[in-house]
């Protein structure tokens, strides 16, 4: 049952032979037996998910159903759901209550799937490891004593446990695609702008977006179907037409040109994990593909850039929590000052500060036009790079992360290391491209992540390159042990 694909669980609905509830409560009984120690969830509310699944078999009763009714989806704890605590990972928003729900939360609940809970991440979306949550450390399933990647290490362990069908997350700079990368699942970030960030608690607003996690890309264009639309209450959706996103999945990849940045294959990149991402670019080559070299040669300034650019964005979205409207507040100060100030250093934990210092750093007088100003340009040379690269090929392959899944507490001193985890992964998002992980094989038991560029809007073509891949190869397919 639990290594059933979307599909497959769909049609085992549909056809009565499992019921919603039967379903739900048996990824509610493993969250019982493995989150205390894996630390998936932050929340899970049996009654309020159960509740969905009846109204979901009362929706198959009537035949009135989608692909999606019916199945457990776990949500990254950065969507407000009504009802449901939200809490981002933070202390600040510990014990806050959803008012309303989040676009992407509404499209599921309308699609008939069940909220199997809200998933543990980086205290508001800040960190490549699961390790700055304000509710602990989640561990990686394939080596407990590993961070499944973060921000979205919650969502990412709980699809390789088989926790859940399915779950979103969020990508500010590579915060689906890598913990993908490191958990062994697919993971996709859209074009910019085509899933509703209504109500998805904000980072760095020019660069978060929302998109699936599974264990497929078939599963991922299911998702993609429901998670994807435009949205007049979010003034950064674009109203770009619908699509089916699984139309394009079987088609042959004859004549499809693959891109491969030299960048991406310099110094920094574990050895294995280079093997293994070109084994699986000879695997493309037997399927048809042409490979084509590339150079995206401003690859090296994404990080600096991110870490101008996200941080500014973030000291203006986090000034909201002051202990005045809702959320923590200091219980003992002197006036208003002194609330704001306790407020918000015990509400923030250490590395949201860091970030929070740093913006405020780069926008204030004096240094906005040599960092703010400077970061803008470059992002603008990082786009115009893919869009040459896009000239030469049609979708851009290399590897998801540097390496494998590092050990807890391994790089927590060292924040230049940590954010070098995403050196493959930011260009996507300040260009706001669509970027995905899909398994490409292990290394010492270990996953690794081939990482997947395609031009804006081609996230049908993408899928279906990966779903060519994944039908030739079983790495998506690979279970952990001891999690049956």
């Amino acid at each position: 049952m639990i290594n059933k694909s979307l599909k497959q669980l769909g049609e085992m609905l549909q056809t009565k032979q499992i019921s919603s509830v039967e379903l739900t409560q048996t990824y509610l009984d493993r969250i019982a037996q493995l989150n205390p120690e894996m630390n998936a969830f932050i929340t899970v509310d049996p009654d309020k998910s159960l509740a969905q699944a009846k109204q979901a078999d009362a929706m198959i009763a009537t035949g009135k159903t989608t692909a999606l009714t019916g199945i457990p989806i776990a949500q990254k704890d950065i969507f407000v759901a009504q009802g449901w605590r939200t809490t981002c990972a933070s202390k600040m928003l510990e014990n806050f209550i959803g008012p309303y729900d989040a676009t992407v939360i509404q499209q599921f609940n309308q699609a008939g799937a069940v909220n199997l809970g809200k998933t543990n991440m980086d205290e508001f979306a800040m960190g490549s490891s699961n390790e700055t949550s304000y509710f602990g450390k989640v561990q990686n399933p394939w080596d407990r004593s590993r961070v499944p990647g973060g921000s979205s290490g919650g969502s990412a362990a709980a699809v390789a446990a088989r926790l859940c069908a399915a779950a979103t997350g969020t990508d500010t700079g590579g915060s689906i695609r890598q913990p993908a990368s490191l958990c062994g699942l697919s993971g996709l970030k859209p074009t910019y702008g085509l899933a509703s960030r209504y109500g998805m608690i904000a980072f760095a607003s020019s660069l978060d977006q929302a998109g699936p996690m599974a264990r497929s890309c078939e599963d991922m264009a299911l998702m993609m179907n429901v998670m994807v639309g435009y949205d007049e209450r979010d003034s950064t959706s674009l109203n770009h037409p619908k699509e089916d996103y699984t139309r394009e999945l079987g088609k042959p990849l004859n004549g499809l040109k693959i891109g491969l940045p030299k960048e991406y294959f310099s110094e920094g990149l574990d050895n294995n994990v280079a093997t293994i991402v070109q084994a699986a670019i000879d695997e493309y080559r037997k399927l048809g593909a042409e490979i084509v070299d590339i150079s995206l040669p401003n690859t090296r300034l994404s990080i600096p850039v991110y870490y101008v650019l996200a941080p500014a964005e973030a000291s203006s979205n986090l000034s909201r929590y002051d202990g005045v409207r809702y959320g923590h507040r200091a219980k003992q100060y002197g006036d208003l000052m002194d609330m704001y100030c306790k407020t918000r250093a015990e509400g923030f934990g250490a590395e949201v500060k860091r970030r929070i210092l740093i913006g405020t750093y780069v926008l204030s007088a004096g240094y906005y036009d040599a960092y703010y100003l400077q970061a803008q340009k470059i992002r603008r040379l990082i786009a115009q790079d893919f869009e040459n690269a896009f000239k030469q090929c049609d979708v851009i392959m290399g590897p998801t992360a540097p390496s494998t899944a590092f050990k807890i507490g391994e790089k927590a001193d060292d924040p230049i290391s940590m954010y070098l985890q995403d050196i493959y992964t930011i260009a996507v998002n300040l260009a706001g491209l669509p970027g995905m992980s899909v398994p490409a094989g292990f290394s010492n038991n270990l996953p690794v992540g081939l990482q997947i560029i395609g031009n804006y809007f081609d996230e049908a073509r993408m899928l279906n390159v990966g779903h060519a891949y994944q039908q030739v190869t079983d790495w998506h397919n690979r279970m952990p042990e001891g999690i049956a």
